[in-house]
């Protein structure tokens, strides 16, 4: 009977399953596969994606891997990283300082309670801009990778914004192949923003994203739409997510994602989770 041991975590809305894979039960070939099975909602736990940890090179703590939904492998997660370090944290798997290997690279993270916060691969500049038209709504999305591809565009009233219609689009338009993340921006403040994101591999709006949220804060101090080097974004999950860098928002030395993680519950899976029936095949996650 095939069973999982499982810890569900939530980052403001944006929500994880994370399995301890130190001893490698779930081998390579099956990552993929049982991501998506246990993200399925209905039929599965239900999940934005899930987190794999496992050990990693002498010179970090631990390593992590990362399955949207759909079951595509992302280099990085910002809020899933958090979810992670908090995990490893509580299984003294690291003490609360600590640094883990991504895709993308290392990771530092510092845990304090229920607040994580993590120092994300430095991000390479605004990698220029394109116009995207859907059904008359014209649109500039300027790119940048936050350790995964992001599209941003800044707009009057985020809510006004049909975010999935729109940024599945965009998401898949030429000018961003083989793909992107896609963030709308309303500047609130001097040092606010409202961020709302259509995440690649989920194929929906997620209620936050970390790497969307700090796509969306340099890009807006970089276009001097906000000041200082510390941005509040506010997520359709309620709670706030904080960004802050090192240095000039144009080339910073350092990132830093900060906020709050929700440890929902653990269990073990039941025999018939990662069975595909005919009906589930396909079906994505939250």
């Amino acid at each position: 009977m095939e069973q999982l041991s499982f810890y569900k975590y939530s980052g403001h809305g944006n929500d994880f399953v994370i399995i301890d894979n130190w001893e490698g039960h779930v081998p390579e070939s099956e990552l993929s596969r049982k991501a998506r099975l246990l993200s399925r909602l209905k039929f599965g736990i239900g999940a934005d994606g899930v987190v794999y940890i496992a050990a990693g090179p002498d010179d970090v703590d631990f390593a992590v891997r990362f399955f949207n939904a759909d079951g595509s492998e992302a280099d990085m997660c910002g809020n899933a990283s958090r979810c992670a370090a908090h995990l490893a944290y509580t299984l003294s798997i690291a003490g609360p300082e600590m640094t883990f290997q991504t895709n993308a690279g290392s990771i530092h993270a510092e845990v304090a309670d229920s607040q994580v916060r993590v120092s994300l691969p430095v991000t390479g500049r605004g990698e220029g801009l394109a116009m995207v038209e859907v059904d008359g709504y014209n649109q500039t999305y300027h790119r940048i990778n936050t350790g995964v591809a992001h599209a941003v565009a800044w707009v009057d009233d985020v809510e006004a914004i049909n975010v999935v219609k729109i940024g599945r689009a965009v998401r898949r338009h030429v000018s961003f192949h083989p793909g992107t993340n896609v963030d709308f921006v309303q500047v609130v403040s001097p040092d606010t923003l409202v961020v709302r994101t259509y995440e690649k591999g989920v194929e929906d709006e997620t209620l936050a994203c970390g790497t969307g949220c700090t796509a969306s804060a340099l890009l807006s101090a970089r276009n001097g739409y906000v000041r200082g080097n510390r941005v509040v974004c506010k997520t359709r999950g309620g709670e706030d997510l904080i960004v802050r860098w090192d240095g000039d928002a144009a080339s910073p030395s350092a990132v830093y994602l900060e906020g709050q993680v929700r440890y929902i519950f653990s269990g073990q899976t039941g025999p018939d989770v990662l069975k595909v029936t005919r009906r589930s095949q396909g079906a994505g996650g939250a």
